[in-house]
């Protein structure tokens, strides 16, 4: 429960989405020549820190996915996290490419939060410039590679340009 006069949550309502970026961010901070993480350090690193008593289950894919800016939402359109590599994540940076369809928040509300992380939160925006933080677009045309494999995944690539032409003729 939230107490105005304390400024303390209760552990488990920290949200899950907020919890990943909070063990990633404490990696950074404390780890500063890192300048990513594997996927596995980032669970053990949730595991050690035991925002919630324990790591939850759904921690974990939103450090894989709900919360990667870089990926499609599958449904989560966080954007706090960066996928570096394929099992590699690390805070998201300005200019980071942000999946078009990705609009959700970038930093956890510091008011939602346990008094004790409040400083993580604001190193993180000073660190990674949260005034310079804005949705980028993918920037080259390379960046949308494979995106549209299934619209003709059950014909030829000519056949389907075939029917295109035909439908302009």
């Amino acid at each position: 429960m939230y107490d105005v006069s304390m400024k303390t949550l209760s552990p488990s309502v920290i949200k899950v989405a907020d919890e990943a970026f909070l063990v990633l961010a404490d990696l950074h901070r404390t780890k500063p020549d890192a300048t990513d993480f594997s996927i596995a350090e980032i669970l053990q690193h949730a595991d050690e820190m035991h925002l919630n008593g324990s790591k939850r289950p759904g921690v974990e894919i939103h450090i894989r996915q709900h919360c990667v800016a870089n990926l499609p939402p599958n449904p989560g359109r966080y954007r706090m996290l960066f996928a570096s590599g394929k099992a590699r994540r690390r805070l998201l940076l300005p200019g980071d490419a942000i999946h078009p369809l990705r609009d959700g928040k970038i930093f956890p509300d510091i008011a939602e939060l346990p008094a004790e992380y409040e400083g993580l939160v604001e190193w993180a925006k000073v660190r990674y410039g949260l005034e310079r933080l804005q949705p980028a677009p993918f920037r080259s045309l390379l960046d949308l590679r494979g995106s549209g494999k299934t619209v003709w995944q059950d014909e030829h690539a000519d056949q389907y340009v075939e029917r295109l032409r035909e439908d302009f003729a």
